[in-house]
């Protein structure tokens, strides 16, 4: 067993399967040692977590739909380029469906973040950005795309 594939058993984590684009993209690009990731929506169970944040959804909800990205993200870094290669998650780019008297953002941000550092530990440590929006692709409550540095093959 990996490092990580160890870490991911520890904390009772299965990835799901990487999710294939919906448009006309490609889920990663890899530019140097960059590793940027198409923005990934909040799957879990195979299910789309939908809904308004601050409007028929609530923080908890917005929290594990942002995890749920998350856990999405590390599925389309296995699937590129392996978990082991991480070398630091640089960035997460987090939207939020939210009713536009909903200013918790960051906090929903919070379910990928702490998902990143429960992995990684320091590596996992990322900027990042958290914004509400109106409407997201297929109705999903979060959508979240990743710049990860990765170590060479």
């Amino acid at each position: 067993m990996t490092d990580i594939s160890s870490r991911l058993a520890e904390l009772g984590i299965t990835l799901p399967e990487a999710a294939a684009p919906v448009a006309a993209y490609v889920p990663t690009v890899l530019v140097g040692n960059l590793l940027h990731i198409s923005g990934q929506v909040s799957f879990e169970n195979g299910a789309l977590l939908t809904g308004r944040l601050g409007e028929d959804r609530d923080l908890d909800y917005g929290v594990r739909a942002a995890r749920a990205c998350g856990l999405m993200l590390l599925a389309q870094i296995q699937k590129a380029v392996g978990l082991d290669r991480v070398e630091r998650i640089v960035k997460l780019g987090v939207f939020v469906t939210s009713a536009g008297s909903f200013t918790d953002q960051p906090k929903v941000a919070n379910g990928a973040s702490e998902l990143m550092e429960q992995v990684f530990g320091d590596a996992g440590r990322h900027a990042r950005s958290a914004v509400g929006v109106p409407a997201l692709p297929l109705g999903a409550a979060v959508e979240i795309d990743a710049v990860v540095a990765v170590r060479p093959a």
